[in-house]
């Protein structure tokens, strides 16, 4: 990325809460921001957008449906090389088990929610120097 340049990250959460404050944490601190509230409308944003880095749920419409935008993601040569930090508190819920245990899920961070600002930023940083 060049100097100078804009880091665009995309928001991608069903709660609204969640993306308010995530947008605000990471506003603050430069970034440009670009929200959705599901894989559908971050799949058309990632196109449109080309964000930077993308932070994304992993249950909104369906208990999975982060892993499979972040599969689909991997299987487009436009959108492969966008880093995922998928965000999440289905391991805290009855939902834990549907994570696959047997696939590799194309991310490159976890963060468990409740997220902490600081570790929100420490991890965007270590994608977005």
């Amino acid at each position: 990325m060049p100097a100078g340049a804009p880091r665009k990250v995309l928001v991608v959460d069903d709660d609204p809460d969640f993306v308010a404050v995530t947008k605000t944490i990471l506003v603050k601190e430069g970034y440009q921001v670009t929200t959705a509230a599901n894989g559908d409308e971050a799949l058309a944003a990632m196109k449109k957008e080309s964000p930077n880095l993308v932070i994304m749920d992993v249950m909104m419409k369906t208990p999975l449906e982060g892993v499979t935008v972040s599969q689909k993601m991997f299987a487009d040569p436009a959108l492969s090389k966008i880093p995922i930090v998928m965000v999440s508190s289905i391991a805290s819920t009855d939902k834990a088990g549907l994570l696959p245990d047997n696939v590799q899920i194309p991310i490159d961070a976890w963060i468990d929610k409740p997220v902490k600002p600081e570790n929100l930023l420490n991890v965007v940083k270590r994608f977005l120097k």
